[in-house]
């Protein structure tokens, strides 16, 4: 048996005995704005403190109760952020993980691959992607789950829900490891107001796709992905080029699943043009190799004069416009240059809490106005999305491709008032999603996708010939 090390001690301690010393926010790192709680009753944050107590002994209450009511006024949430972990949050090979189950110490490695700072956007509020995509509520479900995971054999079953783990139950080794759920709300108790109640309260939280399920493995997951729906939409306006070289596609987002577009964008031999807002996620993509400073825009003339040149030259490049998406869209539009490909990665299943910032004001400016006006932030963010589907309908009307890429674009902006309907009755939208005019007729109905793996030795050894 491998010598128990220091990390190792503090898997298998869970929770600490000792009530660890409360430091200040790191500033080093992103961090989640502030959510909205003025839905919030006086019982309902007596409620969301009594639940954030559960998981302590009685003795810390009254201290932990001042600390976590402060964290919920300043933040918006309980985060428990005494309790982050010292050491440092990366996927270590499989063998430096305590426990008795090999797929276990696996599924602990995918967790802290998830709240790795270079792959989480919010890693210290537990948020792995799309601005809310959680993988637990709060740092205390983090040190029990890990630590349940350390424990188990594999003729036991970790049942999860919404972060909070249940306890390990008798299952057999054919049987799953851990069983997640998330979200789990009641239809008639629905609506974005009653999830953000309820989340705030911890009895809720959404997982995303891969994040509340551990399974998310940075933008390189979604990359293969990406590829073949950027292939498959140039082949749908011209099917005989065999790939994209010489051809403009223009999206946003360089978040942890739309940052994939920059890669995909060059793999295709397009010009790929990406606008974003968040500085912190420009940042991200720079430190990971995915764009270059050199390719970085806060002007769209000079952005534009670059598309150009690599147009007609055929260079792959993933150009990035440093400001809003439909400042872009429009300038696009007034130039004149013809666009043959468009979509749009903006978080907008994320709405309610700046998925989407509106034009005329900064993502940094947004974030205060989003906790001391949201009425007339979402406003904004309406009138926007009105100009930002008018663009497309103008450019597409000129000959561009353009497609939803299931991040509720549509829904918002027919809820908005935008022209996005084929009918007046509004049964339909004009723009397919791409599951419904790529994936789905051109790979997904053959059962063939994205293909992903991991490499839980860490060992270039292996993973290398793997990858070739």
């Amino acid at each position: 048996m491998s010598k128990q090390t220091a990390f190792m001690e503090a898997i298998l301690a869970g929770i600490p005995n000792k009530l660890p010393n409360l430091s200040p926010i790191d500033l080093t790192v992103p961090h989640a704005p502030k959510r909205n709680i003025s839905m919030l009753s006086g019982d309902d944050i007596r409620l969301a403190l009594k639940n954030a107590l559960r998981y302590f002994p009685a003795e810390w209450h009254r201290e932990l109760s001042l600390e976590f009511l402060d964290e919920l006024n300043q933040l918006g949430r309980i985060y428990m952020l005494r309790f982050r972990p010292a050491y440092a949050m990366y996927a270590r090979p499989v063998a430096e993980y305590p426990g008795n189950s090999i797929q276990a110490k696996s599924i602990m490695l995918m967790i802290q691959n998830n709240l790795d700072p270079k792959v989480a956007k919010y890693p210290h509020e537990l948020i792995t992607y799309g601005g809310n995509g959680s993988v637990f509520q709060n740092w205390a479900q983090y040190l029990l789950t890990m630590k349940y995971l350390s424990e188990m054999s594999d003729n036991q079953t970790l049942v999860m829900y919404s972060g909070h783990p249940l306890g390990l139950f008798p299952s057999h080794p054919g049987a799953p490891r851990v069983v997640v759920t998330n979200g789990m709300m009641i239809p008639n108790y629905s609506k974005k107001e009653d999830w953000n109640r309820f989340n705030t309260l911890g009895v809720t939280s959404y997982g995303q796709m891969t994040a509340g399920s551990f399974m998310y493995i940075g933008p390189q997951g979604i990359v293969h992905g990406t590829t073949i729906t950027l292939l498959n939409a140039g082949r749908r306006t011209d099917a005989h080029k065999p790939n994209l070289a010489g051809r403009i596609f223009i999206t946003s987002g360089l978040g942890g699943m739309s940052g994939a577009q920059a890669l995909a964008g060059i793999i295709t031999g397009s010009v790929c043009v990406i606008a974003e807002v968040d500085k912190d996620a420009i940042k991200q993509r720079t430190a990971d190799g995915y764009i270059l400073k050199e390719n970085i825009y806060t002007n769209t003339s000079a952005l534009l004069q670059s598309m150009k040149w690599h147009r007609d030259n055929g260079t792959a490049v993933a150009l990035v416009y440093q400001g809003n998406v439909v400042d872009l869209w429009e300038a696009v539009v007034e130039d004149g240059i013809h666009i043959d490909l468009g979509s749009d990665q903006t978080s907008l299943h994320n709405i309610d809490d700046l998925g989407y910032c509106p034009q005329g004001i900064s993502f940094e400016d947004a974030k205060t106005l989003l906790i001391e006006d949201k009425p007339a932030l979402m406003a904004m963010i309406r009138a926007t999305l009105v100009r930002h589907v008018a663009a497309i309908n103008t450019l597409v009307d000129r000959g561009m491709y353009f497609w939803d890429y299931g991040n509720a674009f549509l829904k918002e902006a027919g809820s908005a008032g935008a022209d996005v309907w084929q009918d007046d009755q509004k049964h339909s939208y004009k723009f397919p999603s791409y599951v419904q005019d790529i994936m789905g007729p051109m790979c997904f109905d053959y059962g063939f996708g994205p293909f992903r793996w991991v490499c839980t030795s860490g060992s270039k050894r292996i993973w290398i010939p793997q990858m070739r």
